[in-house]
Parts: C-alpha cells; structure tokens; sequence
C-alpha cells in the first residue's frame, strides 16, 4: 500500500512536470491521462477502490471528449499538433472552444462539473487519512500541476496570437 501510494504520487508528479514542457497537443492529453491514472492508483492505495473506479469513469468521459476536441483543431490546423503555431483559435472553433475548455475545467476539478465529484472526494478523503504532510503536500503540488498544464494549454491554444508570437 505504501509502495503503491509513492509509486501513484510520483507518477502524478512526472506526468504534471512533462505536460507544462510539452508542445505536442495529443501527448500533453495523453500525459494529462497518465497523471490522472494516478489519481486513481493513490485513491487504490489509499484503499478507496470505488471512488477509483469512480473517477475512471467520470475521466473516461471528459477526457474522450478532449480527444474528439483535439482531432478536430489538429484537423481543422492542417494536421499540426504543435501548440505554439495554433493560437486564436478560439475565433475559428468557437463550439470547439467551449467544449474543450469545459472538458479541461471537468479535469482540473472546478466545481460542479464531472470532475469535481470524482476528484474533490479522493482529496477529501486523502486528507482525512494521516500519511503525512508530504503527501498531501505533494498531492496538491500534483493538483496544482494539473491546473497549470490545462491552463496553458488553453492560453496557447485559444487565447494566445495566431503562429505563438
């Protein structure tokens, strides 16, 4: 149990770190899955197996639609998946926009969204656990991470001028 519990925070941790440096649309996704795969083995670890298959559940759902989102801009960019040449996006994939913006809200757990329900139970119930301040240090460092790759994926993606300048 306390192997699996440093093996998921780590795994967390890694997966965060890579996807704030990453370019590539799809692989920032997918490690934003692997972070999240995770968030379900600490929830095993900790011994909350259906708040695991929970959050398996509601993620499968949001994370199929950043997905769909994704094709559609790597399509609609002709076939370049570099975020740094999208930019302003926002203008021409307005349903697109929110869709993936609310799918990137759902994972970072803002309330009231699919993601909220899974996510915010495991931090509660984590919290309650007493394993130590480094774990729920690095837990909300991991938390954290999730929020800063997601939002700089939407700024890069949406917000910021068209070619990264």
């Amino acid at each position: 149990s306390a192997l699996l519990l440093f093996i998921s925070i780590m795994t967390m941790f890694m997966s965060g770190v890579v996807a704030i440096f990453e370019y590539d649309l799809k692989k920032i996704i997918a490690l934003s899955t692997l972070s999240q795969l995770g968030m379900m083995m600490f929830s095993i670890s900790l011994g909350l197996y259906e708040l695991a298959f929970f959050h398996l559940l509601t993620h499968a759902l949001f994370k199929a639609l950043l997905f769909l989102c994704a094709g559609v801009l790597i399509h609609g960019a002709g076939n370049i998946q570099d975020i740094r040449s999208f930019g302003g996006l926002s203008l021409n994939f307005p349903l697109v926009t929110v869709c993936m913006n609310l799918a990137n809200l759902s994972l970072c757990g803002v309330p009231f969204l699919a993601g909220f329900y899974s996510k915010d139970l495991i931090v509660e119930l984590a919290c309650q656990y007493s394993w130590g301040i480094f774990v729920l240090l690095m837990m909300f460092i991991c938390l954290s991470l999730t929020v800063l790759y997601s939002v700089r994926l939407t700024y890069l993606s949406f917000v910021g001028l068209y070619g990264g300048g």
